[in-house]
């Protein structure tokens, strides 16, 4: 199996992969949440390891982060002690192992996860044209260009990416970007659009982002 660990802890990191490489599993080492997000995101794994004490972003973050950017990978969180696998269990690991392991418990489990049906891995990046978005990140780039965009922002664009080439009305928006499910007769879409359009299609020849007279607004691929 392809092995991403995440581990700060160098001697744990070196016993944990000794003891999986033993098996054939190929393991990778991230030592902080940056490394493990960005690897987890761009490259194929078929079981994660994280440590639930890594630095900046916990393990229980970096577990969230991951599912709500679609990451269905199975996850393995390795927790201090027993009253902490419920925070890992509620953040979307599948599994938790306390550290008192033994190389036999270790095996074992990985060996049961390996034999459970693989999931389908869905999309973490969108792309339309040549703009890129990275749903894990939230990083949006247009050509060799970073965007820096809003949060409100992100969440239009990426709607709009999920429905490229589809015209999507106000109330379309309102309802799958605001959570608004009434019209509160504001001009919040309009604002937005504009924003975003400035962002994206400023200083390109080609426009990605077109106002439909009457109807709303379609993010659509040149001809």
């Amino acid at each position: 199996m392809r092995i991403l660990l995440v581990e700060n802890n160098k001697q744990t990191a070196s016993v944990v992969r000794a003891d999986l490489k033993d098996c054939g599993h190929a393991v990778t080492v991230a030592t902080n949440a940056v490394d493990a997000l960005y690897l987890a995101a761009s490259q194929e794994w078929e079981l994660l390891m994280v440590d639930r004490t890594v630095p900046e972003l916990d393990g229980s973050g970096i577990v969230r982060t991951l599912r709500s950017g679609g990451v269905t990978t199975p996850i393995v969180m390795l927790v201090n002690a027993a009253d902490e696998s419920r925070l890992g269990l509620v953040a979307g690991a599948d599994e938790c192992l306390a550290k008192n392991f033994t190389a036999a418990d270790l095996k074992a489990r990985v060996a049961a996860l390996g034999r459970s049906p693989m999931r389908a891995q869905p999309q973490t990046r969108l792309k339309v044209a040549d703009v890129e978005i990275d749903l894990l990140t939230r990083c949006v780039t247009r050509g060799d260009r970073h965007l820096a965009l809003q949060p409100r922002e992100f969440r239009l664009l990426e709607f709009l990416a999920r429905n490229v080439g589809k015209v999507l009305d106000r109330s379309t928006l309102l309802k799958n970007v605001w959570d608004c499910h009434f019209d509160p007769r504001t001009n919040v879409v309009e604002s937005h659009i504009s924003r975003l359009r400035a962002k994206i299609d400023r200083g390109f020849e080609v426009h990605l982002i077109h106002t439909i007279r009457g109807s709303g607004y379609c993010l659509r691929e040149p001809a």
